[in-house]
């Protein structure tokens, strides 16, 4: 294949006359990480709770957390996009549907965006909270009930401040994978990262600068997500050691 390359184009104006086509895609990465940290937060509260309530000794709470996370796990993340972008406005209350439908773009792509990331991720995190506080020995449940603690306060002072130190390496994963996942939101409008630079080909015919500078950026993006998650592990590793060798020594 004969492709002349045109690095150049980066510099171009593009058709929309916000700026050059590397602004337009700089823009774009702002709205990838805007999708993926609203996402974030919900998917990070969503699924601690639910990850929490299905260790709980309470049965019927660990079957609605586990039915929870079957319904979100075992669907398609862009079939659950096309549901929150299409379906769920019309199963709205007829104003706030009708207020959803009319929202002006960006947000009204960008708001089934964060929902649909938010709750899919929120699965995936509650796994990892599970796992990390059945990682935990029986005793440091029993020594909170000893000491007096309820079953809630057992869980806040004890169980969950070691098990976020144990699951904090795979929820960093996670988090990258809501970067990525966040490509998914093309599908319905939204002109993150990667829309931009599908548009940027169809508007200059360059596909492979186009998509070169997206996967640049990404992997920029990803190193410094990875870097900052690597100096909080750090930080807290050494206190929830101690933490950890404490509790099994006073036992």
């Amino acid at each position: 294949m004969n492709y002349k390359w045109d690095w150049s184009i980066y510099f171009a104006a593009e058709p929309g006359g916000t700026g050059t086509y590397l602004k337009y895609l700089i823009v774009g990465l702002g709205w990838t990480l805007a999708t993926a940290l609203a996402a974030w937060v919900i998917a990070l509260a969503i699924g601690s709770v639910v990850g929490t309530l299905r260790t709980t000794p309470h049965k019927w709470v660990v079957r609605v957390g586990n039915a929870y996370v079957e319904i979100f796990r075992n669907v398609p993340l862009i079939v659950q996009m096309f549901l929150w972008f299409f379906v769920v406005p019309e199963l709205l209350p007829t104003n706030l549907g009708d207020w959803v439908k009319q929202m002006p773009p960006p947000w009204g792509s960008y708001l089934p965006a964060v929902m649909c990331l938010g709750l899919y991720t929120s699965v995936r995190v509650a796994e990892q909270v599970k796992a990390g506080i059945h990682s935990l020995s029986r005793g440091q449940s029993m020594a909170g009930i000893a000491l007096g603690l309820t079953l809630g306060q057992t869980y806040r002072f004890v169980l969950l401040p070691m098990a976020f130190r144990i699951v904090l390496p795979p929820l960093a994963s996670e988090f990258l994978n809501v970067i990525k996942n966040s490509s998914v939101a093309l599908t319905i409008g939204l002109l993150e990262l990667t829309g931009r630079a599908r548009a940027m080909q169809e508007f200059s015919f360059k596909v492979f600068e186009a998509f070169a500078a997206a996967t640049v950026i990404y992997l920029l993006t990803n190193l410094v997500v990875v870097l900052a998650m690597r100096a909080l592990e750090e930080k807290v590793r050494v206190p929830g050691l101690i933490s950890a060798s404490q509790g099994a020594g006073a036992h």
